[in-house]
């Protein structure tokens, strides 16, 4: 299986960091824009997540009961080359619970979970909702746009906020059953698409999108060698740009869906292409975009894309 950068880039700790992670006294904790350990309230559960997607996920169900530090929580980080440091370890050390992608994606969390002798619960994002490699292909690790995988994940995540917080489990039950009939929605959406644009195609510039657009109906157009070489950084060769650059000139997609953080000189010539050709560009990240939360987020994406495929 080749290493995407999803996959190799934010594993990349270099031997003197693990060196010094490991040996982190350090007070200095928390990601940008997230609770230090230092100043975490001693009554609430401390929570730690790869990236703020689930550290907001955490808080929906958590509410005033959790303290969240989210390591990737800068909307301008692109997440394929994040290195992880010092307080990132120490909010480790001290969390009850961790909310890890997994998948190859964020393999730091898990080298410095080890490191550090943490005793906390993890929850792995990618097992718990049961997305698997199909036969002869890779995992789509982005398990995020996945609505009902996200539901899964907030059960686990109340499951394990109930066992730190035995008091507060029913309020933590409550806010999951809430957060999933919103989930719900969603999927409702994602259905009305289907039933008015199901089979139609678009193209993509990484599988970050797939799970919903393909719970959308809609059938992904670009080359698989296209869409792999950009995830795993490499170059794509002439041929297939042309290929890819084709579907867009030629009028073969209908939209381009497009990860808006990790562009470069090939997927700006494709999204370049489809707005030569008049076809709606739908930008998507990989985290939270500053000020929104989960839902609302998602609920922009789906809209977006419904929007597109209308025009």
């Amino acid at each position: 299986m080749r290493t995407s950068p999803s996959r190799r880039c934010l594993a990349l700790i270099s031997g003197a960091s693990l060196a010094l992670l490991a040996g982190c006294g350090s007070s200095d904790a928390g990601g940008e824009g997230s609770a230090g350990a230092d100043s975490s309230d001693s009554s609430k559960v401390t929570v730690v997540a790869s990236t703020n997607v689930y550290g907001d996920i955490v808080e929906q169900i958590g509410g005033g009961h959790v303290d969240v530090t989210s390591i990737i929580s800068n909307p301008d980080q692109d997440p394929h080359s994040y290195e992880a440091d010092t307080r990132n370890q120490l909010a480790l050390s001290k969390a009850k619970v961790v909310v890890e992608n997994g998948g190859g994606y964020d393999d730091f969390v898990g080298r410095m979970l080890k490191s550090s002798d943490s005793s906390a619960e993890v929850i792995n994002a990618v097992k718990v909702s049961g997305k698997t490699a199909p036969e002869g292909g890779e995992l789509n690790e982005h398990v995020w746009y996945d609505f009902p995988g996200v539901a899964k994940i907030s059960d686990s995540i109340a499951t394990a906020l109930g066992k730190a917080d035995p008091d507060n489990a029913a309020t933590f039950r409550k806010n999951a059953e809430t957060f999933k009939a919103k989930l719900t929605g969603l999927e409702s959406k994602e259905a009305q698409i289907k039933k008015e644009h199901g089979g139609e195609g678009i193209g993509i510039t990484e599988p970050v999108p797939l799970y919903m657009t393909e719970a959308s109906g809609l059938v992904n157009k670009t080359p698989e060698e296209f869409s792999e070489a950009i995830e795993e950084g490499d170059d794509v060769s002439p041929k297939v740009l042309q290929e890819t650059l084709a579907l867009y000139s030629g009028k073969q997609v209908k939209a381009l869906v497009y990860n808006a953080q990790t562009s470069g000189p090939q997927t700006e010539k494709v999204e370049g292409a489809a707005k030569a050709a008049g076809i709606p560009v739908v930008a998507v990240t990989e985290t939270l975009p500053r000020g929104e939360d989960y839902l609302g987020w998602m609920t922009a994406n789906v809209d977006a894309l419904a929007s597109a495929l209308a025009k």
